[in-house]
């Protein structure tokens, strides 16, 4: 089995988060492989910016996740280990990257954005970066 290590963000403006349409027609995250010394929060800022044309800042680690799938290329089973990052965007201006595959996506609020997302595991994912972020939105009021 190939295992690849992977990271991406989860990227919100104010009560919307990014997601991406891919060719498959699966609503995703933007995310991508880690590649040669790059670290895993510069590969995810680069995926986001690569992917939707998103500048973004990182707040927090959300933690990782893992699927596996069967490469018909490389003949061989595939684990991609994925680490995320809470992440929010300065404007929610959103060019998906159609030459990357993308067919659409751009910023949703979240109860449309839960329905949307293809995989269980990324929806539990946002459902509890959400809270996080709005708990890191809020601190940050409360601060000023």
């Amino acid at each position: 089995m190939i295992v690849r290590n992977c990271s991406g963000g989860i990227v919100f403006y104010a009560n919307q988060v990014l997601l991406l349409q891919n060719e498959k027609n699966e609503w995703v995250l933007p995310k991508g492989k880690i590649r040669n010394e790059d670290s895993p929060q510069d590969t995810s800022l680069e995926r986001v910016k690569a992917e939707a044309g998103i500048d973004a800042e990182v707040l927090s680690s959300a933690g990782g996740s893992s699927y596996e799938f069967y490469s018909v290329t490389r003949k061989k089973p595939v684990c991609n280990e994925i680490t995320w990052y809470i992440m929010k965007a300065n404007n929610k201006e959103c060019k998906v990257n159609y030459d990357l595959g993308f067919k659409d996506g751009g910023f949703y609020p979240m109860d449309e954005a839960l329905e949307m997302i293809t995989y269980s595991q990324d929806k539990s994912l946002v459902n509890l970066s959400y809270k996080k972020y709005k708990e890191m939105m809020k601190n940050k009021v409360n601060a000023v």
